[in-house]
């Protein structure tokens, strides 16, 4: 038994006829070595979903609620005057502003007009999405504890502020299961942001599947040069050659397999297969430039530029529509510490006609009611100024205590606004709505219950919204 690469797994196998051994291994073996003890039946819910298919559209670095769409005219009247005590009640500071002797409230440069019959106050920069304001379900009352980047963009995408967990969309694919066999379940799509002054940094642990097998990772789409990396043969390689290697390596992962009973080298077998079916539909799926002229209006010239958020909208649709059960994309520069004047309208710019384009063309396809599109980032701004203050310029810093987030298509309900915050634009005084509530009440728009979606992890029960107390917001289901 002296072998360095002999498994627990495997040991408890060769022992399995000593002293009762293998009873106790089939009664509690799964539980104490990490295996799923019930794997889950993909597509099997505990209620009837709404939402068969996810876009979620994540504003990477925090915009900025009482620029856009938490409305607050009585800031007029404070300028530049000190955020009062009684607000702040001695909130944690990032590094960035806590070092400020003081801090002058900023009053939005921007003007809000009411819109749709629900009346929700949206930012004069979105006049297309505003035309939308009845479809939307609005949140203006998110909150979090993480006040740094890092830990709530970690938060909003797993439920923990601690990397290594599976991102909503994994827990979507293992839920939901696929499709269609010839393209992923989850893909990911970065789009550039035509103003780049300031932006954060991400990484493909924010689309990991953590402990859920690998098979369920978002696969990341470029925008340039081949959609993914090596999905095509080698010059030499015909689609034999590439199917008898194909062939070859599934026997070895197979023997392999049965060695060491690691999940994740079927894992790995099922990876080369999709990737040699993706050789046939994704050049079909990205060529976007045959989409007629009626749907490039809807979302606008820069739809026809690669990887822009226009562009990565329309693909989103495109992916949707071909079976494809969620689509993350990723907008960054929203991290506005400083230029507020100078940056909001260009971020406005880019998602302005992109989303309300694509609310519109999946409604025309029929696709709304099955699909639900998310928008938001991972945390609010400051009321006060970050920096020097002026009427037409100023800077805020990153806020958790309450931000603003919208929902549409998919079982959300459209025209609901949900949350309101006090004068400031600073605490939550009527119906709060943690991530976890929000995790929650996605969920169960796909069908789920979310004490009940989880996976047997050494020895422990994830789940997305993992252990502290969460509740699905029913205000916001129609």
């Amino acid at each position: 038994m002296n072998d360095p690469h002999l498994t627990r797994r495997e040991l408890l196998g060769r022992t399995a006829a000593l002293l009762g051994t293998a009873a106790f291994g089939n009664v509690f073996g799964s539980r104490l070595y990490g295996a799923d003890p019930a794997p889950w039946m993909p597509g099997q819910t505990h209620f009837p979903a709404k939402a068969k298919q996810v876009i979620y559209l994540h504003m990477v670095g925090g915009p900025s609620q009482m620029d856009m769409f938490d409305h607050k005219p009585q800031m007029q009247a404070m300028f530049d005057k000190d955020l009062p005590d009684s607000i702040r009640k001695g909130q944690r500071l990032t590094t960035m502003s806590s070092g400020q002797t003081r801090f002058p409230v900023a009053p939005s440069k921007y003007t809000f007009t009411r819109s749709g019959a629900c009346g929700m106050w949206v930012t004069d920069l979105l006049p297309k999405l505003a035309k939308r304001a009845d479809d939307i379900c609005w949140i203006r009352s998110l909150h979090t504890e993480a006040i740094n980047h890092e830990p709530a963009i970690t938060h909003m995408q797993t439920g923990n502020q601690i990397s290594g967990r599976p991102c909503l969309g994994a827990w979507a694919s293992y839920a939901l299961g696929s499709l269609n066999a010839n393209l992923p379940t989850f893909v990911v799509l970065v789009a550039t942001p035509s103003n780049r002054e300031q932006e954060q940094a991400i990484s493909a642990r924010l689309w990991s599947s953590g402990y859920l097998p690998g098979e369920h990772a978002g696969v990341s789409f470029r925008s340039h040069g081949d959609p993914i990396l090596f999905i095509n043969n080698p010059d030499g390689v015909s689609p034999e050659v590439r199917r008898e290697t194909l062939d070859g390596i599934a026997k070895l992962n197979e023997i392999a397999y049965q060695r060491s009973l690691d999940p994740e080298t079927r894992t790995r077998t099922l990876q080369y297969e999709m990737a040699n079916r993706m050789q046939a539909s994704v050049p079909e799926l990205t060529a976007i430039a045959n989409e007629p002229d009626s749907v490039m209006q809807l979302y606008g010239d820069q739809a026809r530029i690669p990887g822009t958020f226009a562009n990565s909208a329309l693909m989103a649709r495109r992916l949707v529509e071909r079976g494809v059960r969620f689509v993350q994309v990723y907008h960054n520069n929203w991290d506005h510490h400083a230029n507020v004047g100078g940056r909001m309208p260009s971020q406005c710019r880019d998602i302005d006609q992109p989303c309300a384009g694509l609310i519109e063309d999946l409604k025309q396809r029929g696709l709304l009611d099955s699909t639900l599109i998310i928008w938001g980032g991972e945390f609010g701004r400051t009321i006060y100024s970050q920096g020097g203050l002026t009427v037409d310029n100023y800077g805020r810093d990153h806020h958790p205590r309450c931000f603003t987030m919208w929902m549409c298509g998919g079982g959300a309900k459209g025209g609901v606004i949900h949350g309101e915050t006090d004068d400031f634009s600073y605490n939550i005084v009527k119906d709060p709505v943690h991530v976890r509530d929000f995790h929650a009440t996605v969920l169960r728009l796909l069908g789920f219950d979310h004490q009940r979606l989880s996976y047997r992890y050494q020895g422990l029960d994830g789940r997305l919204t993992g252990v502290e107390p969460a509740q699905v917001v029913k205000a916001l289901v129609s």
